[in-house]
């Protein structure tokens, strides 16, 4: 007995233990964005007090007001902007999904040659980032003209090799015979990629989609394209934020209301996430 009442209360410790890691390691996740957010509705009196209040005395909204107000442009509207992003971030979203299926299927579950090498690439491919290719990605799309247009925002980011890896790691752990059934019925690769592989890849695609909103709704784009009205949103609220300290309550706006987005896909996507993973099972 007493033996036992050890080990209960060594049990206890330790999860008491773990639960106050976690505790003050979700304060230090929680706490910039709760910063964030009291910025946003502090008035510039505020802000600039020292030493600096975690809260707000008089919270206002004219941050939030003067941001609508600098990101408008006398001939584009703010609406115009909110929907270059929205159009930029679906369409990204959407085809990174679609392709990044279709080839990750091919890649785990079709015996072609050259497989090994396009696998060991893709691993290759997530050391670099955009910024390594960027010069050489500019100048194919000066070459195809797509320079001011919304398809030097949305084709370059069409394809991603995480999205890639992820999807290929989770369609390899698929069992072959559910797909030889398939076949023996009747199905085709597109019929069995789509009706039969892609309905049992739920947490995957749901993990890339949130991975490719994430990237897609922070696009800028402000060298490929130049005209006002085919500008993203967070190119125009840095352009408003740039104008130093007098600003910073703007700019604190803007990241608040660029967070808010991306915070309710992850939600979303992360319940759909963890229902499947509950209650969804394949087996051999």
């Amino acid at each position: 007995m007493r033996s036992s009442n050890r080990m209960v209360r060594k049990r206890s410790l330790g999860t008491v233990m773990i639960f106050l890691f976690l505790a003050i390691l979700s304060l230090f996740m929680i706490m910039p964005i709760y910063l964030t957010v009291v910025m946003s509705v502090k008035p510039v009196g505020e802000i600039f007090v020292f030493p600096p209040k975690l809260y707000v005395s008089e919270p206002t909204l004219s941050n939030y007001r003067a941001m609508f107000r600098l990101c408008s442009d006398a001939y584009v509207p703010f609406s115009r902007y909110v929907f270059n992003s929205v159009f930029v971030t679906v369409s990204i979203t959407a085809m990174q999904t679609v392709f990044s299926g279709m080839a990750a299927f091919c890649l785990a579950k079709v015996k072609f040659p050259g497989a090994k090498i396009i696998n060991s690439l893709i691993v290759i491919a997530l050391l670099y980032q955009n910024s390594v290719i960027y010069i050489m990605q500019y100048m194919v799309l000066a070459k195809l003209d797509m320079i001011n247009h919304a398809a030097a925002l949305i084709l370059p980011a069409a394809a991603s090799p995480m999205c890639l890896f992820l999807m290929r790691q989770s369609i390899s752990q698929m069992p072959d015979s559910i797909i030889e059934a398939a076949k023996v019925d009747g199905a085709g690769p597109f019929r069995i990629c789509w009706q039969v592989v892609m309905p049992n890849q739920k947490p995957a695609l749901m993990t890339v989609i949130i991975f490719a909103f994430q990237a897609a709704w922070n696009i800028e784009g402000g060298s490929v394209v130049f005209d006002e009205s085919l500008k993203t949103l967070p190119t125009v609220v840095q352009q408003a934020a740039a104008a130093g300290l007098s600003r910073a309550g703007v700019a604190m706006a803007a990241a608040v209301f660029m967070l808010v987005p991306p915070v309710v896909i992850f939600m979303l996507a992360q319940r759909h996430v963890i229902e499947t993973m509950a209650h969804s099972g394949i087996k051999d």
